[in-house]
């Protein structure tokens, strides 16, 4: 959620008169995130985020639009598109899709304490159920194919053990079988800076634009490698053992793990490590230009895919 398309209020206000959601009070730039430009829109009404897409087309929205759509109409905190006086939810703005959701309340938080840990948990596996009637299927934007064409793009960039870790997991999850675990709708992404928070209380989850159909196991292991770190002391930004436990626990509540899940949990912690390094990776090399835009450290998922390693090496995986 980074600002790379400027937009003024002038043409916002133009922009507004297609919906009934008031008269523009101001506009303001959103500088989290590294994808998509971002604004919130307050009007004399209530608040909106505007979403500009630098990467997807217009085809390829419909999906996330209708997810949300599915997921808010089923009780999941989360955005819900706003639609135009003519029903239209998707436009064009500067020549890129545009998108209007409503504004949850609350913030992102940066050291999640054992309770919002619980509540996101909780709140994923509700999503997960909830996608189980979407009937639409989008496809991961991050896949094995991506993995592989991005690190063709940052092996060279990096330095040589740093080579020879992303190759063999690379290879290692090639050879995985993950036919039997069970799947569904996914965030994808879910980071701190993707979940609000109303004082203790979780307003909802946003930003659902890596959202697809894949393993579930694997979005709760995407979190968990989020939400569950240490946050001071020697081990600052690997994942903390005990909080890892809590939020299984309030997980599995609602959906408990199959046994070909227990088995590949580790497997998906090294999996959901692996996507970020990478793209990090990318995002540090071939930075994209933007008005208010920050690129995150590589280094923090290199080191917990470290840690997952040795984790292994020492059950003699």
């Amino acid at each position: 959620m980074s600002v790379f398309t400027t937009l003024t209020e002038e043409e916002v206000a133009v922009w507004l008169q297609q919906f009934d959601i008031g008269q523009l009070q101001s506009l303001k730039g959103i500088a989290a995130g590294i994808t998509n430009t971002n604004y919130f829109v307050i009007t004399d009404k209530d608040r909106f985020v505007l979403t500009i897409f630098e990467k997807h087309t217009l085809e390829e929205l419909p999906y996330f639009v209708d997810l949300m759509a599915h997921l808010a109409a089923h009780g999941i905190p989360c955005p819900a598109p706003v639609a135009d006086k003519h029903g239209t939810n998707l436009h064009l703005l500067h020549g890129k899709p545009a998108l209007m959701v409503t504004c949850l309340q609350g913030k992102d938080i940066a050291i999640p304490d054992i309770g919002q840990v619980k509540q996101v948990a909780s709140t994923l596996a509700q999503m997960h159920l909830a996608g189980k009637s979407f009937t639409r299927q989008g496809a991961n934007q991050r896949d094995e194919t991506w993995r592989n064409t991005t690190a063709q793009l940052v092996l060279p960039k990096i330095n040589p053990a740093d080579r020879a870790t992303l190759q063999k997991e690379l290879d290692y999850q090639h050879g995985l079988d993950v036919s039997a675990l069970p799947t569904g709708v996914i965030h994808g992404d879910l980071f701190r800076d993707n979940v609000l928070f109303d004082g203790e209380k979780l307003g909802g989850f946003i930003d659902f634009y890596y959202a697809c159909h894949d393993i579930l196991l694997y979005d709760v292991a995407i979190a968990v490698n989020e939400w569950c770190l240490h946050h001071n002391g020697p081990d600052l930004g690997l994942v903390d053992e005990e909080k890892m436990q809590v939020f299984l626990d309030a997980y599995q509540t609602l959906c408990p793990f199959t046994a070909q899940e227990w088995k590949l949990w580790p497997a998906m912690l090294r999996r959901a490590a692996l996507r970020f390094w990478l793209s990090r990776l990318y995002d540090f090399h071939f930075p994209q230009d933007g008005e208010l835009t920050h690129t995150k450290d590589p280094n923090h998922f290199k080191n917990l895919l470290q840690q997952y390693l040795d984790m292994a090496d020492d059950l003699g995986d």
